[in-house]
């Protein structure tokens, strides 16, 4: 099994783009297209009509995947974004936050 440095469930801090400073947990990760998908971050909104299974219609707000690279785990000590690097420990390969050498629970 390959070791992803972003996993779903996982904090992250959103580096750019309209909600750069904001966190969130990781509802969903797309590596065949580099997506991830945050909750409470990058709010989409789709307009629809109202139809025989939705007779109201109104506005569907759900979070839109956004590129990978927009986010960075946040850091487990403090909150802030830090990079990931994998270490052996006792015979297991295990992420380590960059910043504060914190091992991120898997």
């Amino acid at each position: 099994m390959s070791s992803a440095k972003i996993k779903k469930g996982d904090n992250v801090v959103v580096l750019s783009g309209k909600d750069k400073g904001r966190t969130g947990t990781v509802a969903q990760v797309m590596p065949k297209d580099n997506k991830i998908v945050v909750d409470g971050v990058n709010i989409a909104a789709r307009h629809r009509k109202p139809s025989q299974a939705n007779p109201q219609g109104g506005i569907d707000r759900f979070p839109a995947p956004m590129h990978i690279s927009k986010v960075a785990l946040a850091d487990p000590k403090d909150g802030k974004p830090t990079r990931v690097r994998f270490e052996t420990k006792d015979g297991k390969k295990v992420r380590v936050a960059v910043k504060s050498g914190e091992t991120i629970n898997d």
